[in-house]
């Protein structure tokens, strides 16, 4: 998957935050419709104007984005 086919960064568009690719919709609300646990179906009925692919799409940037950058954790916590 080639997310950067799909998703932009535009700041005349929601601030300059990522977005799927000619839509106002941005990455991070898919990212957190499928951390609420919705399903592809569920975000596509939601958003119709994503694809399916647009949603692998974001899981790829947020892949990419875990790779680069270090989110500080609470010490002392087993996962």
């Amino acid at each position: 998957m080639n997310w950067s086919e799909r998703i932009s960064v535009d700041p005349n568009i929601c601030h300059g935050k990522a977005c799927i690719r000619g839509t106002r919709v941005m990455v991070s609300v898919v990212l957190d419709n499928l951390a609420a646990g919705l399903g592809t179906t569920e975000i596509l009925r939601s958003y119709p104007s994503l694809q399916p692919d647009d949603i692998a799409a974001a899981m790829a940037y947020a892949a990419e984005l875990a790779r680069e950058r270090i989110v500080p954790t609470p010490l002392g916590v087993a996962a």
